[in-house]
């Protein structure tokens, strides 16, 4: 900000100094013929003689007008031309430096650049949706500040819960997954793993977590969209290199730099992460066993302009991990291999050796242009993931019956266009489509025992199958929406998208929605609305099985049944409204049903750390949220609390994944969803005095499902950290930041799953006390 203020104080006082020089130069030229006229306006003029007459008398002005009239109010006037005291030479200002230039250019690259972000975010306007604000300052104040992971960023919003790594990280209104992330406009592809690791906390400029009814323009995964803005520099050049670390043997070396080329602004970020609890610990236990975990991360952004009216953007993003499947100590053998004393190494589940790794590339161009009253944005996408499980092939044959290498990757390609047409003052018109192809690669090799079919005894004797599995699918999707504003207080949205599926199953679905937007006062706002839903699976959970590979084997299932997973058709209404107190107290209330048709779900049903889908026939999804904010000053804080149930009924689809009596009860009960949770409750506070910042902020979860058929949940538990951090000058203008956090303050032991319930093969538990230190250094 001083940069640009010195820089236009410069500019602004160069300009004022050449035009009073270029005023003073013209002044002097004019002078004489300055001293002529006045003589000549107040000259008496007999009124007896025509005007033609007075002509010789100006002649005669003209050669000697001081000497001929000489009266005395033209003596007067002589102090009118004071202009000749300023006669004194004024020194022009220095020309600007080559820095000065370079400088202000860059200066009007951003504010050029801030104008094309206005229109973009004016072309997928949520409009009527819940929209919940996560600035960069915002994290920033959380304990650990950018050094905190995505999903655990995500549990400070409204309805958003805390699970293990395994089971998908986080829930939003009791969802499982069916949750987009958007950059920057730019819809990115599924792929086998959840973003929440993937994407950095610290490129994020600012965060809208989306829910309830949204506009047309968003489909696919419709429980909520992670929408972010990218950070981008302030100044021509910024960043800053750091190292922060601690407890559980954690490491991380967070790097940053922004700036402008030319016409090019672009942002970078990198991230090396390294710990001893990598995945949840498997018991409450300080340490884990067999926990390690190596990422690397790193995240691109550049945006051009091509002219007044347009800009072409560049997106990608790297990440790569290895993790260490964590033991659970104590279990009891329960196969026989050959090769295999009673003493070996195998017999103990301390000692298993189980690792997955991870792979994420993304890419993404985009071309944003305007042309009189149209905004649009067009981009190509494609993203790369895979994930690699190795067993641990004797240990797991020794205490699972099998040990499986479980390989998926998935290559995306994509188009994504978005328009929005500013039709006249009362209606706005948003229109668009999506496409893209998507190749799915599933190897899954299996070393299994055999089963004798008449006597059901087991051989100790393991032998291997292959079910590999590759499949083409396609998305497409269009829509048309307006936004008319019927009063200056009443806004209606409504719109049709219609969505097709080529996949493991065709199907589509034409989903009208329609919101209103009641502004009796500028300081409320409620909104209501209705939609419709298209959900297709995630094309790698839901490839199916060869059931007929384990007759007569270990991993026989009970009910030989692979009925394909089936897209989710849903109904949702939700009622809401904002409410700003006074200044800086904003209060929200927002309650929400869903029926569901071929409700989907996911659940782990081995030691890979990989997900399977399955439907319910039909499902419902309510609940209540509410929250607070509080800004002033120096001082912020924010309460969020959300009540909340999803149920299901009939398994339609991998019915192989359960048993016989199970599939019998669920033909005719309800059930809770093994990831639903009553009570959801997040908290948070931030002071900053005499330059150093005090931050904490809690979870509180009331226990997911547990039990057979998830007729149980898990213990209440609550979680606090606390955290501050100080900016430091040094020498030179570069200051230092230095922090310190401690996670889960009162060494809480809780469980988040208890290793029961459907979709859910080992307990894990929330992190015991850490205490970590950082320091971060501007560049």
């Amino acid at each position: 900000m001083r940069t640009r203020i010195r820089a236009g104080l410069l500019l602004s006082s160069s300009m004022l100094a050449l035009i009073t020089a270029s005023d003073w130069s013209l002044a002097q030229e004019e002078l004489p013929e300055v001293k002529v006229e006045a003589p000549k306006e107040e000259t008496p003029k007999p009124p007896a003689k025509p005007a033609v007459a007075a002509k010789p008398a100006q002649r005669q002005e003209a050669v000697a007008p001081r000497r001929v009239t000489a009266p005395k109010p033209a003596v007067a006037s002589k102090p009118a031309a004071a202009p000749i005291r300023v006669a004194q030479p004024v020194a022009a200002p220095p020309p600007p430096s080559p820095e000065q230039i370079a400088a202000q250019a860059a200066e009007r690259v951003i504010q050029q650049t801030r104008a094309f972000d206005q229109q973009r975010d004016f072309i997928t306007k949520p409009s009527g949706a819940n929209t919940y604000e996560i600035s960069h300052e915002a994290i920033e104040n959380m304990p650990g500040g950018t050094n905190t992971p995505l999903d655990k960023v995500l549990l400070q919003a409204p309805g958003v819960s805390q699970d293990s790594a395994a089971s998908g990280q986080i829930h939003i209104r009791n969802e499982h997954g069916n949750v987009s992330y958007r950059i920057n406009g730019v819809l990115l592809p599924d792929g086998v793993s959840q973003f929440g690791q993937v994407l950095e906390s610290s490129f994020i400029g600012s965060l809208s977590l989306l829910t309830g009814i949204l506009p047309a323009q968003y489909g696919l995964r419709t429980a909520a969209v992670v929408d972010i803005t990218t950070r981008v520099p302030n100044s021509p050049g910024t960043g800053s290199i750091g190292l922060y670390g601690g407890s559980h043997e954690q490491i991380t070396t967070p790097s940053e730099y922004g700036g402008v080329i030319g016409k090019t602004e672009y942002f970078v970020v990198g991230r090396y992460w390294a710990n001893d609890l990598g995945i949840e610990n498997t018991t409450p236990a300080y340490q884990a066993i067999h926990d390690h975990t190596a990422q690397g991360k790193a995240f691109a952004y550049a945006s051009t302009l091509n002219d007044d009216s347009s800009r072409t953007s560049i997106m990608t993003g790297w990440y790569q991990a290895k993790f260490q499947i964590p033991n659970n100590p104590g279990q009891p053998p329960g196969f026989t291999v050959d090769g295999v004393g009673p003493n070996d190494p195998a017999n103990s589940s301390s000692n298993l050796n189980e690792n997955q790794y991870e792979r994420n590339i993304f890419g993404v161009i985009a071309w944003q242009k305007k042309v009189d009253d149209w905004d649009v944005q067009v981009a190509y996408v494609n993203r790369y993931a895979s994930v690699l499980f190795r067993p641990d092939t004797l240990g797991d044959l020794v205490f699972n019956g099998v040990a499986s290498t479980v390989f998926r990757g998935a290559f995306t390609n994509g188009i994504q266009t978005d328009a929005a047409y500013r039709w006249n003052d009362r209606h706005t018109i948003r229109t668009g489509f999506t496409t893209n192809a998507e190749v799915t690669n599933i190897n899954n090799n299996y070393a299994l025992l055999p089963v004798d079919p008449t006597t059901g005894n087991i051989g100790t004797t393991p032998f291997g199958v292959t079910d590999p599995n590759t499949q083409w699918g396609f998305l497409a999707g269009v829509y048309l929406q307006d936004e008319w504003r019927l009063t200056d207080y009443v806004t209606l949205n409504y719109g049709l998208r219609f969505d097709q599926m080529w996949q493991f199953v065709t199907a589509n679905q034409v989903s009208p929605r329609i919101n209103f937007v009641f502004k009796p006062w500028e300081t409320l706002s409620i909104h209501a609305g209705w939609a419709r839903y298209f959900t297709p699976p995630t094309q790698s959970t839901a490839a199916p099985t060869n059931v007929s590979l384990f007759t007569n084997t270990t991993q026989q299932p009970q009910v030989p049944f692979v009925s394909p997973v089936l897209p989710e058709r849903g109904t949702v209404i939700d009622i809401g409204a904002n409410q700003q107190l006074v200044p800086g107290v904003d209060v929200s209330i927002d309650g929400y049903y869903k029926l569901a048709h071929d409700l989907l779900d996911d659940g782990q049903f081995g030691q890979a750390l990989v997900l399977t889908a399955f439907n319910y026939e039909w499902g419902e999804n309510y609940g209540i949220e509410s929250g607070i904010k509080l800004k002033h000053g120096d001082f912020s804080a924010y309460g969020n609390l959300a009540w909340g149930r999803q149920r299901g009924t009939n398994i339609v689809s991998n019915q192989y994944l359960f048993s016989a009596d199970d599939l019998a009860f669920l033909a005719h009960s309800w059930i809770f969803t093994d990831h639903a949770q009553t009570w959801t409750g997040s908290a948070g506070i931030a002071y900053l005095w005499n330059g150093t910042r005090f931050t904490a902020d809690m979870i509180y979860g009331s226990g997911l499902r547990s039990g057979q058929l998830n007729l149980d949940h898990v213990a209440p538990y609550g979680q606090v950290n606390v955290g501050m951090s100080r900016e430091i000058a040094m020498p030179g203008d570069k200051p230092i930041t230095v922090r310190f956090d401690v996670i889960n303050l009162f060494d809480t032991e809780y469980e988040i799953r208890n290793g029961t319930g459907i979709g859910v093969f080992a307990p894990q538990w929330g992190p015991r006390r850490g205490y970590f230190v950082g320091v971060s250094q501007k560049l």
